[in-house]
């Protein structure tokens, strides 16, 4: 992901999560503070797809549209801020390639956990690819999941080093 795919980007958030909106500056931060996290899925030289991840602490969720100001220097996850594919692509392995992307990067990194903010309607999907809730959140987790909306989900997953 460059700067330049940032109007696509934000074009692809605003419909596959048109109830979670986030502002423009919070896409440049997350690519300036940690670009190796911001990936483009592209079909035929057009973004179909993205993916933000950076650097997090278990059970400690950024609160939404906000800026992070700093990544946490005693992270111990990859935290999967967003992913996102547009309709026409699911089904063509793009969401695969992601996760494995994201579970390499957290392998290279030493990380052992990969963590994410699940929306009610991705909650099955995250079950299925091995994301469990976090089960030590606390009240302080259950307000931050409340600032997103109903119905969301923190969770996690071991890192599986992929190739």
């Amino acid at each position: 992901m460059t700067a330049a795919d940032l109007d696509r980007i934000l074009a692809i958030a605003d419909i596959v999560h048109p109830a979670y909106p986030e502002e423009r500056s919070v896409f440049e931060e997350r690519l300036a503070l940690y670009p190796a996290g911001c990936r483009v899925a592209e079909r035929g030289g057009e973004a179909i797809g993205y993916g933000v991840m950076h650097p997090g602490r278990l059970g400690v969720p950024p609160p939404l549209d906000t800026p992070l100001g700093s990544l946490p220097a005693d992270a111990d996850c990859l935290y999967l801020h967003d992913i996102a594919l547009l309709p026409e692509s699911r089904g063509t392995g793009l969401g695969v390639a992601v996760l494995d992307y994201a579970h390499g990067l957290a392998a290279r990194e030493g990380w052992r956990w990969l963590a994410l903010t699940s929306t009610p309607g991705a909650r099955s999907y995250w079950d299925r690819v091995g994301f469990a809730p976090y089960a030590e959140g606390g009240p302080a987790l259950e307000a931050k999941l409340a600032s997103y909306g109903g119905g969301m989900s923190y969770m996690t997953a071991p890192v599986q080093a992929r190739e």
